[in-house]
């Protein structure tokens, strides 16, 4: 398939849409990953995002918050007015985008408070560390543990809460559930709750669907890099058929 480029496209032409995708497509070297995803979020929107392994989320995910890899080679992607497709990872950061991967990114060598206190360091800043600490107990324990010392959970939380250290308009959440143990599981659900009344826009990929499903007002499933389902949480919670089709449940 013949690679597409990207438009010149101009700021005026931004989407009246708080969060708007427009027909993006992304590729990791010549593999075509992401093929015309197309959505709108209004602000405190939270979504999941589904869909059967290698379905495409994580590489949906990584493209809307310009992690570099996959490229996105043609496509829009609007926040609050703002053209992300025009920039990089760190750029997107700056507006407020944070992605917490799977894998954590967690800062060896460094302690819970300065692995918070480093993600202060540019501006915009977020919560302070008394809120942050506030809402996440755990951490307030372990201020001076080594992040990567602590448990696969608080580790998560740390990375939730080094993305509310900076100032954030969308949340990205890349299997926020992964190797947790079902209590574990409840403390992730119980600050995403949180993060959902403060109005955060929140995007959920996550394989367990059912967990996913119950926060979210919304749901997307992907399958094979395209939407083929978008609508309520409830819909896909009460369908059989979409169900076991899409998301093996």
């Amino acid at each position: 398939m013949n690679e597409m480029t990207m438009p010149d496209i101009d700021a005026a032409a931004a989407a009246p849409a708080y969060f708007s995708v427009r027909d993006i497509h992304a590729y990791y070297g010549e593999s075509y990953i992401v093929q015309g995803v197309s959505f709108d979020l209004a602000e405190g929107d939270v979504i999941a995002l589904l869909g059967r392994n290698g379905a495409g989320k994580t590489s949906t995910l990584r493209t809307l918050a310009r992690a570099g890899n996959p490229e996105l080679k043609h496509g829009e992607i609007w926040l609050d007015g703002k053209p992300l497709h025009k920039l990089r990872d760190f750029q997107a950061a700056q507006l407020g985008v944070q992605l917490v991967q799977e894998d954590r990114r967690i800062i060896s060598g460094l302690t819970v408070e300065e692995n918070l206190i480093l993600a202060q360091i540019t501006e915009p800043k977020g919560w302070p560390l008394e809120r942050i600490y506030e809402h996440f107990p755990r951490l307030a324990e372990r201020r001076t543990q080594e992040g990567v010392t602590l448990s696969g959970g608080e580790q998560q939380m740390l990375a939730v809460a080094r993305a509310l250290a900076r100032d954030m308009k969308l949340l990205l959440l890349d299997e926020p559930y992964e190797g947790l143990a079902p209590v574990i599981v409840q403390e992730i659900e119980r600050i995403v709750r949180e993060i959902k009344k403060l109005g955060i826009t929140t995007i959920i990929v996550e394989q367990n669907a059912m967990a996913a499903l119950e926060l979210a007002n919304r749901a997307l499933i992907l399958d094979m890099g395209q939407i083929v389902f978008d609508g309520s949480a409830k819909d896909v919670l009460s369908d059989k058929e979409l169900k076991n089709k899409y998301l093996a449940l």
